[in-house]
């Protein structure tokens, strides 16, 4: 990648701000652009690339948000995040990019699938209803990428992160991912002396999780080291109970009352880990071990957080460039 032209789309969002420290230890030029660039406008995107000739985009941008924003607007999440990807990889195939990368989620594969996931359980049962919309635009942006590589001979590939979290996540009350919410909770309960703290589910499901560092260093192997039709999954491949979570972020932070759980609400997929076998069979691992990003990102957000009215409209970010 040294000396390369490389276009991050998104990299005002945590995972495109993390791309930019890990690959200015790369030596290639780094292409952004700022928010006048609306990635859901084909001419402007076309026009943007003409002038730029990004030579690697790696296909960060995308509005994202959590259970409630997702049950509330699906048709923003599924519009808005379906022209960002037909958009941005038409525009390289025509501009000439030789290579990109479009992230996907693993919210892509089944709701009832085996366990871990590989990547040929790509559709192959039903999505999860909690965030089917936004599942069926990454879908799309992963089938465009096969589509441009059979049709076009284009070096277009997909990674699969699972659920990210580090510096400069979502700490919305109404719309973060659950470990970045569980922070925030946490840390008012704390400061509120709130006698215990309230979450929704059961605290059941299972999840994973990985560091937003060690996931681009991931995809900056895999810029590397892969060019397949197939998507690749990028994680640790080991899960954890959401209620087991809470308590590891709860002693962080030192909350000690008790948690109490909302049984009424969504608990949604109750397990989702997948098969990243690939990846590491390619000779990639994380580094950050579940307790120390968990330790860092509470720091990051003690030291850092400002109040919502600042940062409120954290579902939009990704929207633009």
């Amino acid at each position: 990648m040294k000396g390369k032209r490389v276009y991050v789309a998104g990299h005002r969002g945590m995972v495109g701000s993390a791309l930019l420290r890990r690959l200015k230890r790369e030596g290639c030029p780094l292409l952004t652009t700022d928010r006048t660039l609306d990635l859901r406008e084909q001419a402007a995107v076309r026009e943007w690339f003409a002038m730029a000739r990004p030579e690697v985009v790696i296909l960060a941008a995308a509005k994202v948000g959590g259970i409630l924003a997702n049950r509330d607007a699906p048709a923003l999440f599924l519009h808005d995040n379906l022209m960002i990807a037909a958009n941005v990889i038409e525009a390289a195939r025509v501009s000439g990019v030789e290579k990109l990368l479009f992230l996907g989620s693993s919210c892509i594969y089944p709701r009832d699938t085996a366990q871990p996931i590989g990547e040929e359980a790509l559709l192959s049962g039903p999505l999860e209803s909690t965030n089917e919309a936004y599942a069926i635009a990454k879908i799309a942006g992963v089938k465009l990428c096969q589509s441009y590589r059979r049709q076009y001979g284009c070096d277009f590939i997909s990674a699969m992160p699972c659920n990210l979290y580090g510096p400069g996540d979502n700490f919305d009350a109404l719309t973060a991912h659950v470990l970045p919410a569980l922070i925030r909770k946490a840390v008012e309960a704390r400061d509120s002396g709130a006698p215990a703290i309230h979450l929704w589910g059961s605290g059941t499901p299972r999840r994973e999780f990985c560091h937003v560092d060690d996931c681009t260093d991931g995809l900056v192997f895999i810029l590397r080291h892969y060019s397949g039709d197939a998507p690749i999954n990028l994680g640790p491949g080991k899960d954890i109970a959401i209620s087991d979570l809470a308590q590891m972020i709860c002693a962080e932070v030192g909350f000690t009352g008790p948690i109490e759980w909302d049984r009424s609400m969504p608990d949604g997929t109750m397990r989702k880990v997948m098969d990243c076998s690939r990846l590491h069979s390619l000779g990639w691992q994380p580094r950050i071990s579940l307790s120390e990003g968990i330790a860092a990102t509470c720091q990051w957000f003690q030291e850092n957080y400002r109040e919502p009215d600042q940062i409120r409209h954290a579902v939009d970010i990704f929207v633009k460039a």
